[in-house]
């Protein structure tokens, strides 16, 4: 089983029968568009490096971390659920479920309108498997749905748009950052058996990323220059221990594969490193307003940096696709301390 090199991105024969997508704004490719929400991306210049220059939805000057994961599958980037057009045969290759501001808690990112929140794309994607099952054989279904892979990015509005807002959300005075975390973990772990339950046996669950360095963060807390909000990071660390400790319990389920992607490490390695990976600029966005370009974020028709490729970051929340490309590669080609205890390339062949 083999398909495209680390450093082609060119999609070929398709090594999965399909890939589903849980997740926020990081994976999102077009779903809020057919959402009542002002978390989208639908307007230049997002999509800039795009195919034909054209916004999708996608918040990025270009690809997603799952653009890249489709391509070394072999499969083409999955259709957005919202979209009225994504039924029958356009399903097989699998659904991407993702929403801008949604949570692993429902109430996360409220305050953006509608989203589909972790238990909502639950349900969406039990709708998916009710339109699968008239496609074909329950024999059929049950091999297809063991060979696919699951790809599931939460938590970070968890925190930026919920723990960290206490003006709107509660959950601060209610928790203790380990508290919290725990919350999300047990809620998490509840969706991911959910999803086993119903016949998906091969998943890729991504940690936090390091959000105390993102331009909104930097700006809102006003660390010093080159400096990231070092409180935000620190309460990273036991949800993104705990999502590990429950990948190594949910392996213990019959037939499943569960595998942690451990962004803050790959992302952080850019952050500290930035000239070996071809960066310059780690700390303010390409696109955006107010201080490191991280206070309002990309706005229709402001013209972003010329030099996209030597920025960590697109816009206020978002890293662009120079970086989306190097995490993907870490996700599926990586050791054990990018993907554990296997990477997406060895997760295939189980």
């Amino acid at each position: 089983m083999s398909c495209c090199s680390s450093e082609d991105g060119v999609v070929g024969s398709p090594i999965v029968p399909a890939m589903f997508v849980f997740g926020d704004s990081l994976v999102d490719d077009g779903n809020n568009n057919f959402l009542s929400s002002i978390a989208r991306a639908n307007y230049f210049p997002y999509g800039i490096d795009f195919d034909f220059a054209v916004p999708t939805g996608r918040f990025s000057n270009g690809k997603t971390f799952v653009d890249f994961l489709a391509s070394m599958m072999g499969v083409a980037s999955p259709a957005p659920f919202a979209d009225p057009n994504t039924v029958g045969t356009r399903i097989l290759g699998g659904v991407n479920y993702a929403s801008a501001a949604a949570g692993i808690l429902d109430e996360s990112g409220q305050h953006y309108g509608e989203r589909f929140s972790l238990s909502h794309q639950v349900l969406n994607f039990e709708s998916t498997l009710n339109q699968l099952r008239t496609l074909m054989p329950a024999s059929n279904l049950t091999s297809y749905l063991a060979k696919s892979v699951a790809v599931l990015l939460f938590g970070s509005n968890d925190y930026i748009n919920n723990y960290l807002m206490p003006s709107l959300y509660p959950s601060r005075s209610l928790y203790t950052p380990p508290q919290f975390a725990n919350l999300l973990l047990n809620h998490y772990a509840r969706q991911l058996i959910a999803l086993y339950s119903v016949g998906l046996r091969k998943f890729f669950v991504a940690g936090i990323g390091p959000l105390g360095c993102i331009p909104n963060q930097r700006s809102s807390r006003l660390v010093p220059p080159g400096r990231c909000a070092d409180s935000v990071n620190q309460m990273l660390g036991t949800f993104n221990e705990g999502l590990r400790s429950l990948v190594d319990q949910l392996n213990q389920r019959p037939g499943a594969f569960y595998v942690y992607g451990n962004s803050y490490s790959a992302a952080g390695d850019i952050l500290n490193n930035p000239a070996t990976f071809g960066f310059s600029v780690v700390d303010k966005a390409c696109c955006g307003m107010g201080g490191n370009l991280g206070q309002i974020t990309c706005m229709p028709y402001i013209m972003p940096c010329p030099n996209r490729n030597q920025y960590v970051f697109w816009d206020a929340f978002h890293p662009t696709e120079a970086v989306n490309a190097i995490l993907a590669n870490r996700a599926f080609f990586g050791s054990p301390l990018y993907a554990y205890p296997i990477n997406i390339q060895n997760l295939i062949l189980k």
